[in-house]
């Protein structure tokens, strides 16, 4: 009797809990969304040739930014960020120099199973890329001396995320996003293939 009693003490406190619960959130048609995220980017080398025995890399480091979003639909939306990262070039003789690194984006977002709390998507997009150098690479490459500058170029990216609608207004993201650039400095440059991995807090209305 005690077990049955309990059994059924349990199942009306579960059913208690779940009608507590907020309806299910998900993306609506025609809203926007504003979102802030962080997180960190792994680098990459900069340079095709060697300065001084060895090829600078943008160091692994912060990243963070600001995203807009609007939804055409409940599946496809159309999301603007601008993310920065205050970086560092390595593997230099005289030592680190920093580099910071900001980007400015238009995306497309798709998004699966949207009749669910827990929406997954795809994004993909281009943009701008723009770099900071606090200082000129110098150095010898083959033999003569150099110096190298920062320069700014072209990025794509593409991406995989969820979202987790904790209520109708209040969204949480995790992200990964492989980032192409096409360069961060002005002489002997290289494109670049790096990661973002970023958590975000959403705002949708």
């Amino acid at each position: 009797m005690k077990t049955k009693n309990a059994t059924v003490l349990g199942i009306a406190a579960g059913a208690l809990m779940l009608s507590a619960l907020p309806a299910a959130a998900a993306v609506e048609v025609g809203s926007q969304e504003v979102s802030v995220y962080g997180g960190w980017s792994w680098g990459d080398e900069i340079t095709d040739a060697a300065l001084d025995g060895t090829r600078p890399k943008l160091d692994d480091d912060a990243v963070f930014g600001v995203r807009y979003a609007y939804h055409f639909t409940d599946q496809w939306g159309l999301e603007l960020s601008a993310g920065h990262s205050p970086n560092a070039v390595t593997r230099l003789v005289g030592g680190d120099t920093d580099l910071d690194l900001t980007t400015l984006d238009v995306n497309a977002v798709w998004h699966i199973g949207t009749q669910s709390p827990i929406v997954p998507y795809l994004t993909a997009g281009i943009g701008y890329a723009i770099a900071d150098l606090d200082r000129p690479l110098t150095g010898v490459v083959n033999g003569a001396a150099v110096s190298i500058d920062d320069d700014d170029g072209f990025t794509a990216n593409a991406g995989v995320g969820v979202k987790y609608f904790a209520t109708d207004a209040v969204v949480l993201r995790l992200e990964a996003r492989y980032r192409y650039l096409d360069k961060v400095v002005d002489a002997f440059d290289r494109s670049l293939s790096t990661v973002e991995t970023t958590l975000g807090v959403s705002w949708q209305f």
